[in-house]
C-alpha cells in the first residue's frame, strides 16, 4: 500500500472529527462533503503511486482494474466537490462576511482557487490529454490536499 492511503485515511478521520465535534451548521455539513469528494479522488492518486511502487505484478493489474472503473467519475466527483464547495463558501460569507484578516477564512480562498484550477485543467485534460497539462493537474492535486490540510488545521 502507498503512503498515500493512510495519509488520506489520516486526513479523512480528522476531518470527519472536525465536522462531529463543532456544531453542525450548513456551511460545516457542505464543506464535509465536499473535502470527502475531494479526499476521494485524490485516493486515485495513492492508487497509482502503489501501482507504481515495488508490489507483485498480480496486484498492480488489481489495482489498475479497480481504478479503470473508477475514472469515467473522476472528473465528475471533482466538479461535485467544487459545487459544494462553492456552496459551503457562499453560506460562509452569508453567514460571517468577508473577513480579509480571518487565516481560516484565507486558507479556505486558497484552497478554492486550487480547487477551481484543478477542475479546469481536468477538464481541458478530458478534452485533450497533453504531458503539461497531467503535470499541472498533478502539481494542483498536491497543492490543494495540502491547502485542504492547512484549512482544517486553522483555527
Amino acid at each position: 500500500m502507498s503512503m498515500w492511503f493512510f495519509v488520506n485515511a489520516f486526513v479523512f478521520l480528522f476531518a470527519l472529527w472536525k465536522v462531529l465535534s463543532s456544531s453542525l451548521g450548513i456551511h460545516i455539513i457542505l464543506g464535509g462533503i465536499g473535502a470527502t469528494f475531494i479526499l476521494y479522488n485524490w485516493t486515485r492518486h495513492a492508487v497509482f503511486s502503489t501501482i507504481r511502487s515495488n508490489i507483485s505484478r498480480k496486484r498492480k493489474i488489481k489495482f489498475a482494474k479497480l481504478s479503470k472503473k473508477v475514472l469515467p467519475f473522476h472528473k465528475y466527483t471533482g466538479t461535485v466537490a467544487l459545487m459544494f464547495i462553492l456552496g459551503h463558501a457562499g453560506v460562509v460569507l452569508y453567514y460571517f462576511g468577508w473577513q480579509g484578516t480571518n487565516v481560516k477564512m484565507l486558507s479556505g480562498l486558497l484552497t478554492l482557487i486550487i480547487l477551481i484550477a484543478m477542475v479546469f485543467v481536468g477538464w481541458l485534460r478530458f478534452i485533450r490529454t497533453t504531458y503539461r497539462r497531467r503535470m499541472i493537474h498533478l502539481y494542483l492535486g498536491y497543492c490543494l490536499f495540502f491547502s485542504v490540510v492547512t484549512h482544517l488545521l486553522c483555527i
